[in-house]
């Protein structure tokens, strides 16, 4: 309404019936979040695998970013280096073969059953001949502590091991401790080291089998090193 040039506005007056529109904030954001909790809200949310597995992915895209950020080249770079460490680890896996321990007799030197000194000795030629000297090595180590037991140099024994075997014969053949030990550590090393024999390493344990077979036991008054 005017009056005399001034425009005067009047507030809307209320009726009976008429609520006024002002909800408090706090009382607001609980009905809107009982409201948007109900489950016609929710039918097409990812299940709790799926989210897992995002977030999952999220951690590694992050980790990838992270190294490729430090990495000279970029994520190139990186896919680069991981390409040659998988290459380099199979190399030597390769290389190096497995290393395998027989499990019913750990590191008992004979695996099979009781065969003689000249049956060990008939494998061992045989492997040799092949060019498997790993089994040549093992079967000529065999033959040397199996001749020893049937020479009554040592006790048979079910669960030797080689070291043992080697030990425990030097106090009879003081004169070959050296070329004991080194046989039984040839026969450690392809047997339970995964380690590669070679020719020389058979020669060698071929040769103190038959030093060991000309020799005397050092035993009482006995010379070592006689002839028999």
């Amino acid at each position: 309404m005017a009056t005399g040039g001034t425009i005067t506005t009047r507030r809307p007056v209320l009726g009976a019936d008429d609520v006024p529109v002002d909800v408090p904030r706090l009382p607001a954001r609980e009905a809107a979040e009982r409201e948007l909790s109900k489950p016609m809200y929710h039918e097409n949310d990812p299940n709790l695998l799926e989210r897992g597995l995002d977030r999952f992915w999220e951690w590694v895209g992050g980790l990838f970013d992270a190294a490729a950020g430090a990495t000279p080249g970029g994520l190139l770079g990186l896919v680069v280096i991981v390409v040659v460490v998988i290459a380099l680890a199979g190399g030597l896996w390769w290389r190096l073969g497995t290393p395998t321990r027989t499990p019913a007799t750990a590191d008992s030197l004979f695996a099979d059953g009781p065969r003689t000194a000249d049956d060990h000795r008939a494998a061992a030629t045989r492997h040799a001949a092949a060019g498997r000297w790993n089994q040549a090595v093992q079967e000529r180590m065999r033959a040397i502590v199996r001749s020893l037991e049937e020479r009554t140099l040592l006790d048979p024994r079910p669960g030797r091991t080689a070291d043992e075997a080697a030990a425990e014969a030097a106090r009879a053949l003081p004169a070959h401790t050296d070329e004991l030990r080194a046989a039984a550590r040839s026969f450690d090393d392809v047997t339970y080291g995964g380690r590669t024999a070679e020719a020389s390493a058979y020669r060698r344990i071929e040769d103190l089998d038959t030093a060991l077979e000309r020799t005397r036991p050092t035993l009482g008054t006995t010379t070592a090193g006689a002839p028999a």
